[in-house]
């Protein structure tokens, strides 16, 4: 069984009598095969080139601390160290069965006060009815939350997935957002992060 957002909707995390999730994982999948035979592979002379499509977070801790967690800048993170969040890898093949994942520790979950999840296209056109892209949110003792980009309109390259926060009474909750902006700065600047953003790359 999982539990399946829709968009807008928030749902609280069931915390452990100690207040800790234990550690929680954010999965990205996508379906790769239909992005390598639809125009994509088209528009790259038929050669079958894939989407780079990017998971990654913002983070804003109960200190101040605020950044990003994702492949471009090499900024892949810590689970045991502040911010606490880390990224496996990078996918940059779209083969990877497993897809993109990220991972919060959240026996630390006390010390976080926000996480936006979000994803990018890093190369490829901006098509989002061809990725079908999925996000799970697993921690342990938990039903699988589900979080389906089902809203297909925009050919903006990132889209805001989910925030998840710690509110005044220390509920740590996630809501489906699936909004799409141009960049890091449209997304920073809807969601009042306040940072200052340079170009990156990930070579």
């Amino acid at each position: 069984m999982a539990i399946e957002l829709k968009k807008g909707a928030r749902i609280s995390l069931e915390k452990k009598s100690n207040g800790a999730l234990g550690e929680m994982l954010v999965n990205l999948n996508w379906n790769k095969e239909s992005v390598k035979k639809g125009f994509l592979s088209s528009l790259s002379g038929g050669r079958g080139k894939g989407i780079d499509l990017d998971l990654g977070c913002l983070f804003e801790l109960k200190n101040g601390s605020k950044g990003c967690v994702q492949a471009l800048g090499n900024a892949f993170g810590s689970l045991s160290n502040p911010p606490f969040i880390s990224l496996d890898g990078d996918d940059r093949t779209g083969e990877s069965a497993g897809g993109e994942n990220l991972r919060i520790n959240g026996d630390k979950i006390s010390q976080f006060k926000r996480i936006l999840i979000y994803t990018f296209i890093y190369e490829g056109a901006a098509d989002w009815k061809q990725t079908n892209g999925i996000v799970t949110i697993k921690y342990p003792g938990s039903q699988d939350i589900i979080i389906r980009m089902d809203d297909y309109s925009s050919s903006q390259n990132m889209c805001g997935i989910a925030l998840l926060e710690n509110s005044g009474d220390e509920t740590f909750s996630v809501e489906k957002l699936v909004r799409f902006f141009s960049g890091h700065r449209d997304l920073d600047r809807a969601y009042g992060w306040g940072m200052k953003w340079v170009a990156g790359s990930k070579d």
